[in-house]
């Protein structure tokens, strides 16, 4: 029953990984889990607070959805839950709507997560997994910069103690925090600084120590040695000490159809974060990613967890990176990690009390530092102007425009791009040379090599389809209108991987124009499907059966002996094998035993 058996496996994947859970791997998850527990303890409340939410909500949004995504993902190591970006997205489209934090805000996010989820899922069972492609790496490394750019403006007044700052552009709220300085309160710098600080230099120094979370508990400490609460010191307050409670979603048409726009660009973003981060991980491991089956179980966490209290998540790099160093084996650590939170909300949760907001602000401003990928900008800008120009203009939409138009935008400029190159394909000259003993064609279009004056050949790269054809003829004229004196001209189709009809009437008219003109067209190496596209068009008429080969030797041997023997009887170029045969002032009848079948001539190699 092997059809029934990947049915099976397709609808309930974790029935594909159960073979690895052995008492020892069970060990490893986890001690892998309770680490991960510990860690997005600081980074659940300080997404929450970044998403506009109670604290208690970014540690909800790590238990459920976490135990779904793991379940029914493909990723042995991905931990998903509350991420900055998405909280970030998260609270520009519901902000909007009500005041953060009141119980209707809550059902907007809660509404969001919901759509969120049903497009990712739908995408996933629709098999529609490579759409994830066109979010390129340069709109993500883009956005996530500009997200930490507001997100560490959004706690300019947290960190320096002045309030009533303008939760508005970001340009508005830097300029009236430079205008406030005066007003900071040192109490709070202070304590928000040491946690940045101290935060920092423990993760740097050790990697796998919960940094965050001790540099809170510092903050705390140094909170009450100060006496923070008395001298405007703000804290956080006691979460809530019991599991996330049952929530239902507005399902109200007019709700749905504003929150639409934002939930697509949520579930894009949220699977472009998922399916990088699991690949990252998995070119480690040697496991292959199925982004179908990652979109469905990043859908399914979100659907199940917006009837849990949790809102958007997705992949998190930080806690995946380590799950996987902390020897994690299989999903059973992220499951682990969900019951460590859940365990921790129980016993943990009122000790919060005493956590200091400027610690939080602290913690939020580091994870933001942490978002921008200095090394992937880097390697960006020296290598593509192209993704150079996505990055700056994701990254300034993301500062100037609202952050779902940031996404789409990056990714329609992407597509722009790169349909703009995929409508200029290239003409290479080519011309043949000798090197370690053996003769083959290469770019001769600077001119470096001679050439026969009687024949030109050139390689087309590039598909020939509606958006490329006038390139195409522009380029083909302002080849041959450079040389006049080579009237015949071969095209090596072997870089045209696809033709449309206005590819097959281009061809014909070139053909036509050609031979008005006085010159020939010819065509080697084309591809069998295009062929049949010449071929089922009719197009070949013009250019005649008789002028397209197979290879660059047969072209040869059939063209050369077509050329003007007069001219070949002058020529000293005589740069093909095939030119032996041709006449010459030595041989005014040509050389015998060469001519156009020459077996083995260096023009079949490139």
């Amino acid at each position: 029953m092997p059809a029934q058996s990947e049915l099976l496996n397709r609808l309930f994947p974790f029935l594909g990984w159960k073979g690895l859970l052995t008492r020892k791997s069970l060990r490893a998850d986890l001690a892998a889990g309770l680490t991960g527990a510990v860690i997005v303890l600081p980074q659940g409340v300080a997404f929450a607070a970044i998403a506009g939410l109670p604290p208690e909500y970014g540690l909800y949004t790590a238990i459920v959805p976490v135990i779904v995504a793991a379940l029914f993902g493909s990723s042995l190591h991905l931990v998903s839950g509350p991420t900055t970006a998405i909280s970030l997205v998260v609270f520009a489209q519901v902000s909007a709507l009500h005041a953060p934090g009141d119980p209707e805000y809550v059902r907007m996010v809660l509404t969001l997560t919901f759509l969120a989820g049903a497009v990712q899922l739908g995408l996933g069972v629709a098999r529609l997994g490579m759409v994830i492609n066109f979010v390129s790496h340069s709109v993500v490394v883009g956005f996530t910069a500009g997200a930490a750019v507001l997100i560490i403006t959004s706690q300019l007044g947290h960190f320096l103690g002045i309030s009533g700052l303008p939760r508005g552009e970001f340009l508005e709220t830097w300029a009236a925090c430079l205008g406030r300085l005066g007003e900071a309160n040192w109490r709070v710098v202070l304590i928000a600084a040491l946690t940045l600080v101290l935060s920092f230099a423990l993760k740097k120094r050790w990697p796998r120590m919960p940094a965050m979370f001790v540099g809170m508990v510092t903050a705390s400490l140094l909170s009450l040695a100060l006496d923070g609460a008395a001298h405007g010191v703000k804290l956080v307050g006691a979460l809530p000490d019991g599991l996330p409670s049952l929530s239902l979603p507005d399902f109200s048409p007019h709700v749905l159809q504003t929150l639409f726009p934002g939930a697509l660009a949520i579930a894009m973003l949220g699977l472009a974060e998922a399916v990088s981060i699991a690949r990252s991980v998995a070119v480690s491991t040697g496991q292959r990613i199925d982004n179908n089956q990652e979109f469905i179980g990043q859908g399914l966490s979100n659907l199940v967890g917006s009837f849990f209290s949790a809102y958007a998540s997705s992949g998190s790099f930080t806690r995946t990176g380590v799950n996987h160093a902390s020897g994690a084996r299989s999903p059973m650590a992220a499951v682990f990690s969900a019951l460590g939170v859940g365990a921790i909300l129980l016993l943990v949760a009122p000790l919060t009390a005493y956590l200091p907001l400027p610690a939080m602000a602290g913690i939020i401003v580091l994870v933001a530092v942490f978002l921008v990928d200095t090394r992937q900008i880097r390697t960006i800008v020296t290598t593509s102007r192209e993704d150079t120009v996505v990055l700056a203009a994701t990254f300034l939409s993301t500062l100037f425009l609202d952050l779902e138009f940031a996404i789409f935008a990056g990714v329609i400029l992407s597509l722009l791009i790169y349909l703009n190159r995929t409508s200029h394909p290239h003409f290479i000259t080519l011309a043949p040379v000798e090197s370690k003993g053996a003769r083959h064609f290469v770019d001769n279009t600077g001119g470096r090599f001679p050439e026969c004056p009687q024949l030109k050949v050139l390689r087309l790269d590039g598909s020939i389809f509606f958006g490329a054809v006038n390139h195409i003829s522009e380029a083909l004229e302002k080849t041959i209108a450079a040389s006049p004196e080579q009237c015949h001209i071969l095209v090596v189709a072997s870089g045209v991987n696809f033709m449309d009809v206005s590819g097959c009437e281009m061809i014909f008219h070139e053909g036509h124009t050609l031979h008005t003109g006085g010159r020939a067209l010819y065509l080697c190496s084309v591809k069998p499907e295009v062929m049949r596209i010449l071929n089922r068009g009719g197009c070949l008429a013009q250019v005649g059966q008789e002028n397209v080969f197979g290879d660059k030797c047969e072209a040869l041997g059939a063209i050369v002996p077509r050329l003007d023997p007069e001219r070949c009887r002058e020529c000293e170029a005589r740069i093909f094998l095939e030119c032996a045969g041709q006449p010459s002032r030595e041989h005014p009848e040509g050389r015998p035993g060469y001519g156009a079948a020459c077996p083995v001539s260096f023009a079949a190699r490139e």
